[in-house]
């Protein structure tokens, strides 16, 4: 049995990163100034040179950490959580889901607002009138 652990792929964890944000390989490689080829021949290397995958890890918004400990199962976890939690299970009014204010106020002060403004119109046109 073996303790030698695997290596990581830092090829294969740009281009699942890179697939989950959407991504197409030729608008990454534009995005870091090198060729759709040269951007595949990356994914396909198991080791990426220090400066490219800091441009690349910039493109993704990670960490280099992040790309060279990347998991799917990880990623998979989390938003599992997130959602799970966010969710807070169809509660209304929970943690995530409450007004800081009245809004029936809020509609009653704009209204006041649109009659104060149209009343001023009013009192403007009359004056108008009454110059001419």
């Amino acid at each position: 049995m073996s303790t030698a652990t695997k290596r990581k792929h830092i090829g294969r964890n740009i281009s699942r990163m890179r697939e989950l944000r959407g991504m197409k390989q030729d608008a990454f490689a534009e995005a870091i100034g090198i060729s759709q080829q040269s951007f595949s021949s990356i994914e396909g290397s198991e080791e990426v040179e220090t400066k490219k995958l800091k441009e690349i890890a910039k493109i993704l918004g990670v960490t280099i950490d992040a790309i060279e400990n990347f998991s799917e199962e990880t990623v998979f976890s989390y938003y599992n959580n997130f959602y799970d939690n966010s969710s807070n299970h169809n509660q209304v009014n929970g943690p995530n889901n409450y007004c800081t204010f009245n809004p029936l106020e809020k509609v009653v002060e704009l209204y006041e607002r649109l009659v104060q403004v149209e009343k001023e119109k009013v009192e403007y046109l009359e004056k108008l009138l009454k110059g001419k």
